[in-house]
């Protein structure tokens, strides 16, 4: 298992560190750690360090962490979904679940229909069939703004910010749905409560702004930052919703190793710290077998596999979905792993 695990992540370009729980890090080549990480502190690969005592149970309690979420009734129920442009399907027959308080990732080729999933589950796209429940409640049919108002939020593959704006007014259009003053009531801005409520929000996004770590900036104009921040600029903004789950579609997409360390720690952190369950698309395979719960393997639309980072790793066919490798009976049935 762990020499798959490292071929294939070998493949993939990236540096990597299994360390005392089976987990998988990545690391930076440049970037030296703490004293006691070893090899990891040249950047090279080195000998994966063996288990110590008590890091065993510390693997068991993973596993027992990850069978209580799943215990509870899913937060976001996808059943039988799919979505077909013309002749073209990109999405078929897509089932599974996400259980609150996970962080599930959704990986794949280019063009294996995770964006689609995820406009599916956004209500950007309506699927051609199939259901979406979120909370119990079926919205497959629902509108975008609709989804936010209950807890769905979002950011995107291509930045969507407003270039003209400043950061913290970009933020601010997160809480819009929020807002109870309407145009009448805002002409009298200092008399209706406007301002007070205005003034409620703002704190809240300079909450976001420092939990982001993005204080310097928030005046700045938005399209004059670099690509890294406009991507935590992004990530506010669908943070400030206060969304019960959030999507994210390739956070870490066009970073360079530090600023993707940072974004993995912020996803971790709004997992974990401010109870939002996460489902994330990202191409960096050591980031997303390191910091999820589970994930799902989508390929020309259709699920092949889904289950824990290992259980997915030692699947035949996410192997051959990504490397082209041949393995016996990959073609006779979809392997599901649980």
């Amino acid at each position: 298992m762990l020499c798959n695990t490292l071929t294939l992540f070998r493949e993939f370009g990236t540096q990597i560190l299994i360390n005392g729980v089976g987990r998988i890090s990545a690391i930076a080549g440049a970037k030296q750690k703490d004293t006691d990480t070893g090899n990891a502190e040249s950047g090279s690969l080195g000998e994966p360090p063996r288990l110590r005592t008590g890091e065993a149970s510390k693997a068991a309690q993973v596993r027992e962490d990850i069978d209580a979420m799943t215990s509870h009734d899913p937060i976001l129920q996808i059943s039988d979904v799919s979505l077909v442009f013309g002749g073209v399907r990109a999405l078929t027959e897509v089932n599974f679940a996400v259980h609150p308080g996970e962080l599930f990732s959704i990986i794949g080729p280019n063009g294996a229909g995770k964006t689609s999933m995820l406009n599916c589950i956004s209500g950007r796209y309506h699927p051609t069939s199939g259901s979406v429940h979120f909370k119990g409640q079926d919205v497959t049919g629902l509108k975008p703004n609709d989804r936010a108002e209950l807890g769905i939020g979002r950011t995107f593959q291509n930045l969507a910010l407003f270039g003209h704006m400043s950061v913290l007014d970009n933020i601010m259009v997160g809480r819009h749905h929020l807002l109870k003053n309407n145009f009448l009531t805002g002409a009298l801005y200092w008399f209706s409560g406007a301002q007070k409520e205005e003034l409620e929000h703002r704190r809240f996004c300079e909450d976001v702004i420092d939990f982001l770590e993005i204080s310097h900036i928030r005046k700045a104009t938005a399209g004059t930052l670099s690509y890294g921040l406009r991507k935590r600029v992004e990530l506010a903004r669908a943070v400030a919703l206060r969304p019960d789950l959030i999507l994210l579609d390739e956070p870490m997409a066009g970073m360079n190793l530090e600023e993707k360390e940072d974004m993995a720690r912020f996803i971790i952190d709004l997992n974990e710290e401010w109870g939002m369950t996460v489902v994330m698309i990202e191409h960096d395979m050591g980031v997303v077998m390191d910091i999820s719960n589970r994930v799902m393997v989508l390929d020309f639309g259709r699920k092949i596999a889904e289950g824990t980072p290992d259980q997915v790793m030692a699947n035949a066919h996410v192997r051959k979905a990504y490397l082209g490798e041949d393995s016996d009976g990959a073609d006779d049935t979809d392997e599901k792993v649980a």
